[in-house]
């Protein structure tokens, strides 16, 4: 949606925030050097854009008991998880800014065998993995691992956050907004040129020899 078919007041208020006084249209592209595309494609529908962004605001808020590092931990993992370049991107500059080392940012993809997490930031990590590869399928003892150390407020937080970037994850590969919009990966590799299959006899393969 161009800037000068904007009119619902959200709508206005993002492109404000975000472009300033360009159209993010006709002239793309945001301080974190992303494409800028997300705020233009979910403006189409103007109260599911101030949903998304009121979801922005709820896990950015300062009534959150859950603290940042957990959470950002959680949505990068996520990310990474679902294959979503963008969601995954974003939330490692998050997660540096919420107090993450550069190891534990470096380990996300490969956690499992990194010693960079503590064992709470582990049982954070396996979570969002349930949360992804499970769809929330979540053992009773990483559960309780949770239990010992987060209330069950922060819990339900980080349930509702991870899943939330998940679904983000999952509709911003299917849209190819922002760094999702790639080529699909999974292509067949051409033959070489002038390549023709040539006919083959039935397999028939030889008899081993009797053991001794």
């Amino acid at each position: 949606m161009p800037r000068d078919e904007a009119v619902d007041p959200v709508v206005r208020y993002m492109y404000d925030r975000k472009y300033g006084d360009r159209d993010p249209v006709a002239q793309p592209g945001t301080e974190s050097g992303t494409p800028g595309d997300w705020e233009p494609v979910f403006a189409l529908v103007p109260d599911v854009f101030e949903h998304a962004v009121r979801g922005f605001a709820l896990y950015q808020s300062p009534d959150r008991l859950l603290s940042p590092l957990l959470r950002e931990l959680a949505q990068a993992r996520v990310g990474w998880a679902c294959g979503s370049q963008f969601v995954y991107s974003q939330h490692c500059k998050m997660l540096r800014q919420s107090g993450a080392s550069e190891q534990q940012v470096a380990d996300l993809p490969h956690w499992t065998v990194s010693e960079a997490y503590s064992h709470l930031e582990r049982a954070v990590l396996s979570y969002a993995d349930c949360i992804a590869f499970d769809h929330g399928r979540v053992p009773d003892e990483l559960f309780a691992a949770l239990q010992r150390s987060l209330s069950d407020e922060e819990i339900l937080e980080l349930t509702y956050i991870t899943a939330l970037y998940a679904m983000h994850a999952v509709m911003s590969r299917a849209l190819r907004t922002e760094f999702d919009d790639r080529a699909e990966p999974v292509t067949e590799v051409p033959a070489p040129e002038g390549y023709a299959p040539r006919p083959r006899p039935p397999f028939r393969l030889p008899p081993r020899d009797p053991k001794p």
